[in-house]
């Protein structure tokens, strides 16, 4: 059974993760808005978009199978992730242009800032042991 201090753990753990997955959503929002996102809508969005998606895809492929395996699964993401933009959307307050414009975005500062990591993580290990 899980003990208290460990429910806290998981929980703080899962925090941050939150937080750093946000990040980069924060920054591309940023840019895209002109300045006008924040981390908490950042946050917001990161939270949001999956729900939705994985909502809309399993209700897309539930009601599109009669099309058959392929082609429902392959309409379903294009609904799920024109959801996942409505959220971007809706919560940054753009266009749909400019939340496509925040989810590729996002996905090119998670990259670099994942590759900065990777490179900059084990060169810290080397100096500290």
């Amino acid at each position: 059974m899980v003990d208290l201090v460990s429910l806290i753990i998981i929980l703080a753990v899962l925090v941050i993760l939150w937080i750093l997955v946000s990040i980069p959503v924060y920054i591309a929002a940023k840019a895209v808005t002109g300045g006008k996102a924040s981390l908490g809508q950042a946050m917001l969005a990161t939270l949001l978009g999956p729900i939705v998606f994985a909502l809309v895809r399993y209700i897309a492929v539930l009601f599109l199978g009669f099309l058959g395996v392929g082609p429902a699964t392959l309409l379903a993401l294009a609904l799920a992730f024109i959801a996942w933009l409505w959220v971007y959307k809706s919560v940054f307050h753009t266009g749909w242009l400019q939340a496509f414009g925040i989810a590729l975005l996002a996905i090119v500062v998670f990259f670099v800032l994942s590759l900065i990591i990777g490179i900059l993580v084990p060169i810290a290990i080397m100096i500290i042991f």
